[in-house]
Parts: structure tokens; sequence; C-alpha cells
């Protein structure tokens, strides 16, 4: 059984290489049943947890181990550790212990470019990417391996991490121009492309700055009672998901909406299977606006899991 590092993670995924890969496996049939999050003390002050996330296809049997212990002391600890055990599909042998945590990086930001790439204009040339944590080159990179983009925009709550990301950016991408912004009613007003994967449990993003014609990308939030936009703009765009099941338990910019009455459950168009297959309609002009929100779903650590471990084999 081989040990794959994070190392050779990151050195056997790409872009646009792993939103194929993904947008293949979404073609076909899979098995992916519910997550299972385990709080290990009940108490109010505690949030430690363990969680495991199970899937397979027809080649590779897969489960995502992670612990969460948000207050580890950070000289000492990370927060998140995580691991992925791949099995073959065919007989059950053990095959890798995949460094999880990179490629939950990776497949995030895939999954990001696999929506614009099926939703925003074939066009567009503007990003705007609220957040600079982890995620932000991925999401950038990504972004940019499907859509012709000649501007990054880039917001942070933190001016010099936002820098951070603009200098790393500007070095990597060959004819881009990347900037810090400050003032978010303007940039979204630019963009073609609005992707925010932050924190905050508050709308950073609300519909009355979204111009037609804008995909829009929320990937930050995962709990049912906050968001990351208003509601304004989910009842003004063409709403899709990575997972209905996920969106409907997890997803508070929707499920907030919902519970407002202002949408129901069928607002939501599409899933990226129906996306992938091309069983729901898709953008069909140049004004609608688009959102897609995204939870994260287990087939995609088992796609770049199989990646990574196939180039570490030379297969």
């Amino acid at each position: 059984m081989k040990i794959i590092s994070a190392e050779e993670v990151h050195a056997a995924l790409s872009y646009p290489g792993l939103v194929d890969a993904l947008q293949d496996a979404f073609c076909k049939e899979f098995t992916m049943p519910p997550r299972k999050v385990f709080l290990l003390d009940e108490s109010d002050d505690n949030h430690d947890a363990f969680a495991l996330l199970p899937s397979w296809n027809d080649t590779l049997i897969g489960i995502k181990a992670f612990t969460y212990f948000p207050d580890n002391p950070r000289d000492e600890y990370d927060s998140l550790y995580s691991k992925i055990m791949l099995f073959d599909r065919a007989h059950g042998e053990p095959l890798a212990l995949v460094d999880g945590t990179s490629v939950t990086f990776w497949r995030t930001a895939g999954i990001s470019g696999l929506a614009s790439r099926l939703l925003s204009r074939e066009d567009s040339e503007t990003l705007l990417l609220l957040g600079t944590g982890n995620l932000a080159t991925y999401i950038i990179r990504a972004q940019a391996s499907v859509r012709p983009l000649k501007r990054v925009l880039v917001w942070g709550r933190t001016p010099i991490n936002a820098e951070k990301v603009v200098t790393q950016m500007s070095a990597e991408l060959d004819g881009v121009e990347c900037s810090v912004v400050s003032d978010l009613q303007t940039a979204c007003g630019e963009a073609d492309i609005v992707v925010s994967a932050t924190g905050s449990h508050e709308p950073l993003v609300l519909g009355d700055w979204i111009t037609e014609g804008t995909h829009t990308d929320f990937i930050g939030n995962h709990h049912a009672t906050k968001r990351e936009c208003d509601t304004a703009l989910v009842a003004k765009s063409k709403l899709y998901a990575d997972s209905r099941d996920n969106c409907f338990r997890e997803a508070g910019e929707v499920l907030v909406p919902i519970s407002e009455g202002v949408i129901t459950e069928d607002h939501v168009v599409g899933q990226l299977t129906e996306m992938c297959t091309g069983t729901v309609p898709l953008r069909e002009n140049a004004q609608e606006i688009t959102m897609f929100k995204s939870i994260g779903m287990a087939l995609c650590d088992l796609v770049g899991a199989g990646v990574a471990y196939r180039a570490s084999s030379g297969s």
C-alpha cells in the first residue's frame, strides 16, 4: 500500500486536468453515502470533531477521515488533519493512504472551476475572489484554466493577506492583471465571475450589486443559518448546488430564503450529476445571473486521490 504525501499530491494534480476528471466522474455511476460528523465532546465549549466521508465508483473505493480541533495551539498542531484511504473496487485490496488536506484544496477549487465551466459566460474575463485563505490561489488557478481571465480582483478582511495572494498569482499568471480591492460593491459590478470562500456568517455579496450575466459561486459557509450572500441575490439567480441533499441540510444561502418564504426547494435548478450529464438546463443566455452553492462531496475526494494514486503508480 502506497503512502502519498502532500508534496506528491501537489506534483500530481493540475488544472484543468482535475476539472476534466471531476466532470467525467459526475457523468458516471457512483455511490456516496451521507457523511458522518461526530462531536468528540458534548460540552458547549468544545468543538472537537471527527468525520468520515465514504464514496465509490467502478474503479475505486475511498473514505476520507478528518479531525477538526479548532482550539489546537497554532504553533504546535494544525486545526485539521485529513487522510484518504483508497481500495481497489474489483477486489477490495488496500491501495493507498493519501494526504487529504492537499486533495481537499485541489478538489474544492476544482469544483469551483467546473461550475464556472458549466455556468459562467464563455467570454468571462474578470474574476472577483472574496477570501484570502488556503483555498485562494487554488480557486484562481482553477478559474483561469476554464475561462480567458484578464483581471483577478482579490478582497479580504486583512489587506496584507490579499496582497500576498495578488503577488503570488501575478507571478504565476501571464497576461492576467491581479489587484487588491476594498470596495466590494464596485468590484461586484465589474466582475463576470464572483467566488466567495470566506468564513463570514453575514452576507458579503448583495443582490443589488450583481449585474446581468454574472456567475456567482459560494464555497465558505456550511451552516444552515449563516450565509455569504443575501436573499435578493438568490431570488434573482438561476440556482444550482453540488448536491441537493447537502444544500438542504447545510447551505444557509438557500435555507434562509426558503425559511423566509421567498423561494422554495424547486428554485434549485440542478445538482452536479444533472449539470454534467446535461439533464438540466444550464446558462441559456448572456443576461442570466447564475449561482452555484458548494458544500463538498466525498466523490471529489475520491477523484482527486485517485488521480494522485495513478500518478504515483505511473498509470
